[in-house]
């Protein structure tokens, strides 16, 4: 049995995923790249809540006063 076959995420090109695709899932170096730009861009992104925006005073620690 054959190593699977697979889409290029960036072009859909069939590759077969192996060792003898270097760039896998990608196709090739400037498919790999292209993502990259677009990752760098902001074009994409995973789902959450940001970490840069700072928090709300609602959501922002409060220290604890000790007694004694």
């Amino acid at each position: 049995m054959g190593a699977p076959i697979v889409k290029c995420p960036t072009c859909e090109r069939p590759l077969e995923w192996s060792e003898a695709s270097p760039f896998r899932p990608f196709c090739s170096e400037r498919c790999r790249l292209i993502d990259l730009g677009a990752w760098l861009q902001e074009e994409r992104s995973i789902a959450g809540e940001s970490s840069a925006t700072p928090p709300t005073s609602d959501e922002a620690e409060k220290p604890e006063q000790g007694s004694g």
